[in-house]
């Protein structure tokens, strides 16, 4: 077949990435085991074999496994294209997240500096046999954080994402009346409502929606069978399928797991408690940032701040997890560096930190907080909250042309509030209140904290769903505007309801 030579490179790459991991090593060993069972014929092996691994449920696993790798798998592109141009295609964008980069490292070095506190050191026996006894109890024995202060807000990147222009854009070419309304002037091709419509089909109004539509009897105990089926089956594309209308508050957080095709097998747990020993064992910056943003943040919602010691807990270890890494393979972001104490500049004695290449910023904790609500385990809700980073929440605070990208979020976000509400996107202009300055920092939390808790489930329904970040700019000014069947998503309301008062 013709698209034969473009499906063999994804497959080739899948496989690659498969052959080490766990899931590698228990199919052999299940294939290798089964050989011992009287159906298992020398005449049909192969056949016998594939026969066991599927009526004992590993086919599936597989299968949940390979449809993952599709989420996080690079565009196919030519085989001498340069790996930054897979990460991110436009050389300005590559060199405003570069020079950002620079500037947060710059500041959390500066920080280091001020304060005489190293970025990383062992941590003495008696403070590591603390912490592991308080290991439950963090929130109540935190350090001296006073000094400390967040690398970042939202607020200065929104500024870093006005500043950019794309070189070779003459925008004069596209000039019109309302052209220069937005903050965002960069040319991104983004959905407008039309497009939006029938990329969301199953937000139509006709659609029941659960947590919307709960008075309708009769289709939520459909919806309610059908999700349930779909957990028994452990079927991860039907589990993102069936979440683009809203999971069932008792079945949310094994849809979920199910999406991302999270687990919380032993290696799972061994690996969180991996982790966990890297924190007692040595005392990074970072950590303080963590602990500064947690009080901050989350111990000052009314939602969330029960969690405190959970957020304590997954924060810490995420910050020690070299896994992370993973994904700046497809994100447009480049892994700090560091040096050894003395052998700056040679790159022989450089060091990536934090070590899962991630520098918290202020409000990063609240992307763990909702996800509290869902799992009580450490090592579960660890693993779904690394999922859900690495396939969305990235993309919220790195600097990218990507559909689901925050610039590209911003853009859209901006273009349909002119489009469809001008008289409110001038009158908020000529007062000095731009409506992406007000709306900017719930779109890099993903609305956490902004929303109550159930409403903010809703919408990260829906961000797993359609596998995008887009419905976090864009379906709610279609309802508000009476344009479109879309429903649910609160951004517009919101926005509103805030400048109403």
């Amino acid at each position: 077949m013709e698209d034969g030579t473009d499906l063999s490179p994804s497959i080739a790459q899948i496989v690659q990435r498969l052959r080490g991991s766990h899931l590698h090593s228990q199919l052999e060993r299940q294939a290798k085991d089964c050989l011992h069972r009287p159906e298992i014929k020398l005449e049909s092996l192969k056949e016998d074999v594939r026969a066991f691994l599927k009526a004992s449920g590993w086919e599936k696993r597989l299968q949940n496994a390979v449809y993952r790798e599709l989420h996080v798998q690079l565009p196919q592109c030519h085989p001498t294209t340069p790996a930054e141009h897979l990460k991110e295609p436009l050389a300005y964008m590559r060199k405003a997240q570069a020079s950002w980069e620079k500037r947060v490292l710059k500041s959390l070095n500066s920080m280091s500096t001020e304060l005489g506190v190293p970025l990383a050191r062992m941590r003495p026996v008696g403070e590591q046999k603390d912490l592991t006894n308080k290991w439950n109890e963090m929130g109540t024995d935190e350090p001296d954080l006073s000094r400390f202060r967040p690398v970042y807000a939202p607020k200065d990147f929104l500024e870093v994402l006005i500043s950019l222009r794309n070189p070779n854009h003459d925008s004069s070419e596209d000039m019109t009346v309302k052209s220069h309304w937005g903050l965002i002037q960069v040319p991104l091709n983004i959905r407008d409502i039309p497009q939006l419509r029938q990329a969301y089909s199953e937000l139509n109004l006709n659609n029941g929606q659960l947590g919307i539509d709960d008075h309708a009897c009769v289709a939520l105990h459909t919806c309610m069978c059908l999700h349930a089926s779909v957990v028994v089956e452990q079927d991860s594309a039907a589990a993102q399928q069936y979440s683009r209308r809203g999971c069932p508050t008792g079945l949310r957080s094994d849809l979920w797991a199910l999406t991302l095709n999270s687990t919380n097998q032993p290696q799972d747990v061994m690996h969180y408690e991996q982790l966990k020993a890297g924190v007692i064992q040595h005392d990074l910056l970072v950590d303080y940032l963590i602990y500064k943003d947690v009080k901050l943040t989350a111990s000052n919602d009314d939602y969330y701040f029960v969690f405190e010691d959970f957020l304590y807990q997954v924060m810490l270890c995420f910050s020690r997890d070299t896994a992370v890494l993973e994904h700046f393979k497809y994100n447009s972001a480049t892994p700090p560096k560091s040096y050894i104490h003395g052998k700056v500049g040679n790159e022989e004695f450089a060091v990536l930190y934090p070590p899962n290449g991630v520098i918290p910023f202020h409000g990063f904790s609240m992307y763990v907080a909702p996800l509290c609500f869902l799992y009580n385990e450490p090592s579960k809700l660890y693993s779904v909250f690394r999922m859900m980073y690495i396939r969305y929440f990235f993309r919220l605070h790195s600097i990218s042309s990507s559909p689901s990208g925050i610039v590209a979020l911003c853009l859209q976000f901006e273009r349909l509030l002119q489009a469809h509400l001008p008289q409110l996107f001038y009158h908020l202009r000529q007062i000095g209140a731009q409506p992406l300055r007000i709306a900017f920092k719930w779109m890099v939390r993903a609305f956490s904290g902004y929303l109550s808790t159930d409403q903010l489930l809703l919408l990260w329904d829906r961000i797993l769903g359609y596998d995008s970040l887009e419905v976090v700019a864009g379906e709610r000014t279609a309802v508000l505007a009476d344009l479109s069947t879309l429903k649910v998503m609160p951004l517009i309301q919101i926005f509103l309801f805030a400048t109403a008062i």
